[in-house]
């Protein structure tokens, strides 16, 4: 099976009621084509020479497809922009910035492709358990970009203290996606790690090069050089362990209430999590009302079964909840606030055809709405990965 074959193939909306009201703030609706959000605002800052304070949004939006969300630019030109795989329509102005409590829900188009007879038909019965039973509400891989080769997340080492960990994780590990250019600077800053006059002269990523900057003026200063990282990364650090904790809960929860029989094991990023087939009536109330709390020191939930989920998810990873804050820089924090256990997708439909890009294959073309901050990808894993004897499916991407 094939998941975005073309940018075409997946398509996302943003739905919204966001006031235009009058006020500081020029309000656009963004389009983008196979670029991540940040990557494509950051296109929007250069061309218009805007701060990156100045530039508010509600989530990010998937790089490999077509996208459309609304930005907010304090002080913005009152005009369009239209770039390479990027357009800003310009909606009028507004009193305040676009943030993610303006996102009612995001509508979706996707189509899986490369289907043979029995996938499709596999995947409509698994859209009928959906329909009726919902599925887990977890975080998909999109939100562990950050985590390289190592297998380390850069806010576990934040947490505990150990700056020079989190730095070389932030600058130095590899990953899957990185180009020719960040490959060669990050083999450079492993081979010279701490040698940050030799590394200055060599790194040209404005990512990297102002930590380097910082430390080829005041060396061995980790601590400090943490504020030297962009915010928003490090808002992405934060959010990529947070949400493996909340992942790593919520697959417990549901393995210790669902029978075996009914559940299979799902790879997110580089982890496993427990997805169900099916619940009966009591478990289906159960989970519908369940919200389990993203975790963090100041989540407020001290005692009980869930504290002790809590606990045991951080405990895999060497650490204790009440570890779980950052001391600095104090600009950074972990948010607070609890998410559902399982989602529903809403006026999900679906239809199937010849697929035009893979002769003597099938399509399947999903239309649904899903609740802010639940991902699409998750329901194409859920009805494409049950590897049980009767669905042995996997996808591509």
């Amino acid at each position: 099976m094939k998941l975005k074959q073309q940018p075409e193939d997946f398509v996302v909306e943003e739905v919204t009621q966001f006031p235009v009201d009058g006020g500081p703030f020029a309000a656009y609706v963004l389009t983008k084509k196979s670029l991540g959000t940040p990557e494509a605002l950051d296109k929007v800052r250069k061309q218009w020479n805007i701060p990156l304070h100045a530039v508010s949004y509600g989530g990010l939006k998937d790089r490999h497809a077509l996208t459309t969300q609304w930005v907010t630019i304090r002080g913005g030109p009152p005009r369009d922009l239209e770039l390479d795989g990027v357009r800003l329509e310009y909606r009028g102005q507004a009193s305040r910035a676009f943030t993610s409590d303006d996102i009612l829900a995001n509508r979706f188009r996707i189509v899986l492709r490369d289907l043979s007879p029995e996938e499709l038909h596999a995947a409509m019965a698994a859209l009928d358990e959906v329909k009726q039973w919902g599925l887990p509400n977890y975080f998909d891989k999109q939100r562990f970009g950050s985590v390289g080769w190592s297998g380390d997340f850069v806010a576990r080492a934040w947490c505990l203290g150990d700056y020079e960990r989190a730095l070389w994780l932030a600058l130095a590990d590899p990953h899957d996606s990185d180009r020719a250019a960040d490959k060669k600077e990050k083999q450079f800053l492993r081979e010279h790690w701490g040698d940050w006059a030799a590394c200055k002269k060599v790194v040209r990523n404005r990512f990297r090069r102002a930590v380097v900057a910082q430390l080829a003026d005041q060396p061995g200063q980790y601590r400090r050089a943490m504020a030297a990282l962009r915010r928003d990364q490090r808002a992405l650090y934060l959010a990529a362990l947070q949400s493996y904790l909340w992942n790593a809960m919520a697959s417990e929860w549901i393995r210790q209430r669902v029978p075996p029989q009914d559940c299979f094991e799902v790879v997110i990023a580089r982890w496993t999590f427990t997805f169900y087939r099916r619940l009966n009536s009591q478990l289906l109330d159960e989970f519908r009302e369940i919200r389990l709390p993203l975790p963090s020191a100041r989540c407020g939930i001290k005692t009980g079964p869930v504290r002790e989920l809590m606990e045991r998810a951080a405990a895999e990873l060497g650490l204790e909840v009440r570890q779980l804050r950052i001391k600095y820089p104090r600009d950074s924090f972990f948010s607070k606030g609890d998410r559902s256990l399982v989602f529903f997708p809403r006026e999900l439909t679906c239809e199937t055809g010849d697929d035009e890009l893979n002769p003597g294959k099938q399509r399947l073309t999903l239309s649904f709405e899903l609740p802010r901050g639940s991902y699409a990808t998750i329901l194409v894993k859920r009805i494409t990965e049950d590897r049980s004897p009767e669905a042995g499916l996997g996808f591509e991407e």
